[in-house]
């Protein structure tokens, strides 16, 4: 039965529709020796890979084949508007977790993903909504400026050199603070609870919820780094190889209990809301809007094909839920790369900081304002460059489900593509010295990247439907943060050190030295 299975597996191999370039693949565990060899580090395999056999070529995920691209030339038609390309093909670890049909990310059912998305863009990309996050960052800076006046700012703190935090850490709670707010309208105490165990005094929030948000900021950190158990890993795998069941088992438990967890939270607030009489305003947070859109409580009822129905809890639960893990770790992982190359360029903090004290005319402590945001288009610019040269999503995915065509390539159905942004990022065809940190480039009047050449949010239909509101969020936190306090790292000889856990770049710790600015 082996020889069987391993003549067919070659069989398959060496007949395959468009015979790429690539490493050679091994029957049950595709290139996983490969990517050991390189100490597990995928960033460093597929920047091998890119160098070795060029712009287009092909990787085997155990037994599911992978065509990689990482030209930009190579995606007009994956990523265009009309070809409806899904991230992930149907597998029976999605089937298995109940993710079918349900949510953004995992939802390969067209139909189903075209409903969802519709809700979730009308109520993250509402102008009101833009109105809180400036609102929420306010906030909790203010909070979080709190806490780092307790350990980190006082004189004698200061004068001893004490003033040393590890600034990936603090933005990771940060970010969980602030979306969590956001998405459901509730608080969580993710920083407060990073405090307590930093401080000998202790925030006056009782144990109980501060250990709770604990508890939910450490199931979705799980979640974020143990999906790809159930998209990788063979079921039969996942089912009978103890180290492995054990660790699936350990992702559905926490799946579960975040589901739970979100379950209530939409049970809840449906009762408010059915509590609340007509002419008394709700909360605006994007739960409630899933919650009353399509129902007499909408202002902007639509009334358009099967949109005209309302959500479900299971469809609201796990938007929430992917909203919350990918919000929290990609923004916090963008924030601090951001803060490593503000502070490893003196020119580009220079005329950071000027822009900055023009809009604030040095005043360090009023609220920013939407105005103010739109201001600060050389923060902005930051972000992107950032963004480029060191993107937190170094690739995606896209399946499709009909023929399709990219580049000279014809492919069947059923092909899966990965987009390596972040060789397209630096690529010197589409950008001027791709290597250097130039937030410059995009303050040239009427600049535009070519065509999918930058893909900081992804591409085509299936766009970030939160870029929004990751750009308002880390734009006026940086605006706050560098104009009242001076940032520089401990060690400015130490490059950054970072992983990759799937898909996202991850920085490892930052540790930097904090005080007034003068």
């Amino acid at each position: 039965m082996l020889m069987t299975y391993v003549a067919y597996y070659y069989y398959k191999y060496f007949t395959r529709i468009n015979s790429l370039p690539g490493p050679f693949p091994f029957p049950f565990v595709g290139n996983l020796p490969q990517i050991l060899w390189f100490k597990g580090n995928i960033i460093t395999f597929y920047d091998y890979c890119y160098e070795k056999y060029g712009g287009i070529y092909e990787f085997y995920s155990v037994n599911m084949r992978s065509i990689i691209l990482c030209r930009e030339k190579y995606l007009e038609n994956i990523l265009s508007k009309n070809t409806h390309a899904m991230k992930y093909p149907k597998c029976e670890g999605t089937e298995e977790l109940g993710l079918y049909g349900k949510g953004l990310t995992f939802n390969n059912n067209y139909k189903s993903w075209m409903f969802n998305n519709h809700f979730f863009n009308q109520a993250i990309l509402s102008p009101k909504f833009t109105n809180e996050a400036i609102k929420q960052t306010n906030k909790l800076f203010n909070e979080l400026e709190s806490y780092w006046i307790k350990l980190f700012l006082k004189e004698e703190i200061i004068r001893e050199h004490k003033n040393k935090l590890d600034f990936s850490e603090w933005v990771y709670h940060y970010t969980n603070d602030f979306i969590i707010k956001l998405l459901t309208g509730k608080r969580s105490y993710s920083m407060a609870a990073y405090f307590d165990t930093l401080s000998d005094e202790k925030t006056d929030y009782p144990s109980a919820i501060v250990e709770d948000s604990v508890r939910l900021f450490e199931a979705l950190r799980r979640l974020v780094m143990g999906y790809s158990v159930f998209f990788v890993v063979p079921s039969f795998i996942r089912h009978n190889v103890p180290f492995v069941r054990k660790k699936a088992d350990e992702i559905k438990q926490t799946f579960n209990y975040v589901n739970q967890r979100l379950d209530e939270l939409i049970k809840n607030r449906r009762q408010e809301i059915e509590y609340t009489p007509l002419n008394e305003s709700l909360s605006y947070d994007m739960l409630t809007s899933m919650i009353i859109k399509n129902t007499i409580r909408d202002n902007n009822y639509i009334e358009t094909g099967e949109a005209m129905r309302s959500m479900t809890d299971a469809e609201i639960c796990l938007s929430i839920q992917e909203a919350i893990s990918g919000g929290t770790f990609k923004t916090g992982n963008l924030l601090s790369f951001i803060v490593y190359y503000i502070v490893c360029n003196p020119d580009v903090k220079k005329k950071m900081l000027k822009e900055i004290d023009n809009v604030f005319q040095g005043d360090k402590r009023r609220p920013i304002t939407k105005d103010d945001f739109y201001s600060l288009n050389y923060c902005e610019a930051i972000v992107k460059e950032t963004a480029r040269i060191i993107p937190v999503v170094h690739s995606f995915t896209r399946y499709i489900d009909k023929p399709n065509k990219t580049g000279e390539y014809h492919w069947p159905a059923d092909s899966l593509f990965l987009i390596y942004s972040k060789a397209i990022h630096n690529n010197d065809e589409y950008w001027e010295e791709p290597n250097k940190f130039n937030p410059d480039r995009w303050m040239v009047e009427n600049f535009e990247p070519k065509k999918n050449s930058f893909l900081m949010f992804g591409g085509g239909l299936r766009l970030c439907p939160g870029r929004k509101l990751s750009m308002t969020g880390i734009v006026c936190l940086m605006a706050l943060m560098f104009r009242k306090y001076e940032i520089n790292l401990v060690d400015m000889n130490n490059p950054i050190k970072i992983t990759s856990d799937g898909s996202i770049i991850k920085c490892l710790n930052l540790i930097v030295e904090i005080r007034p600015r003068n």
